[in-house]
């Protein structure tokens, strides 16, 4: 199994905690150890199945928007976007739980033309107001198709770190990662308001594979 470049610092202490625990049950514990190590192993075992890095064909894409996560879709509505577009779009919102991949891929083709960091709370990533009061960063892509279309990373309850290794003037490819969340999490994708969604709320995406969007060339 493939894991991502982000799980090194995570894997490094949970294998230290895991040891320094498991040695420790052993000593005191003697038989009855185990009560403690095959809980433990669990829960270990899932720090590696979280940073999994699944192998994927992505296609290219030109008019359609792909699924940046893999999650299910918990809003589909439309909004004032008051970051970078200033004015209403169509929301799609996809919450990811600790068990999905958390690889972050581009939703469209483009050119990257804005990126920002915002500090903030840590409410639930489900909650309406985590878009704008939680955590996040916003990146917006001049798409091939000559629209702007907005997406954003949210920290949630869990999720306390954010990576995006996009910069304004990179060439985005649909599908291909970004950037990564670290446990539970939601992304939101804001697009034009002609655009065709083809999702819907409760839909269980895969990032870089279904297409949930189109939009006019």
């Amino acid at each position: 199994m493939k894991l991502h470049k982000e799980s090194k610092g995570t894997i490094t202490v949970a294998t230290i905690l895991f040891i320094i625990i498991s040695v420790l049950a052993i000593y005191f514990l003697k038989m009855w150890s185990l009560l403690i190590i095959m809980p433990l192993l669990i829960v270990y075992s899932l720090v590696f199945w979280f940073f999994r890095v699944p192998d994927r064909d992505i296609l290219e894409h030109r008019e359609n928007v792909i699924a940046p996560v893999d999650g299910k879709v918990v809003m589909i509505k439309e909004v004032e976007e008051t970051e970078f577009i200033k004015g209403k779009a169509i929301q799609v919102s996809i919450f990811m739980s600790p068990l999905n991949v958390h690889i972050c891929r581009y939703p469209v083709s483009g050119k990257v033309i804005y990126k920002k960091y915002h500090p903030g709370k840590y409410l639930v990533a489900w909650h309406e107001k985590s878009s704008t009061e939680n955590e996040r960063t916003t990146v917006a892509i001049e798409t091939e198709t000559n629209h702007q279309v907005v997406f954003r990373q949210i920290a949630g309850y869990v999720a306390r770190r954010i990576v995006f290794y996009c910069n304004e003037g990179d060439h985005a490819k649909a599908g291909h990662e970004f950037g990564f969340i670290k446990f539970g999490s939601r992304m939101d994708v804001f697009l034009p308001l002609d655009t065709e969604i083809i999702c819907k709320i409760g839909d269980i995406t895969k990032g870089g594979l279904d297409v949930i969007a189109k939009m006019k060339d």
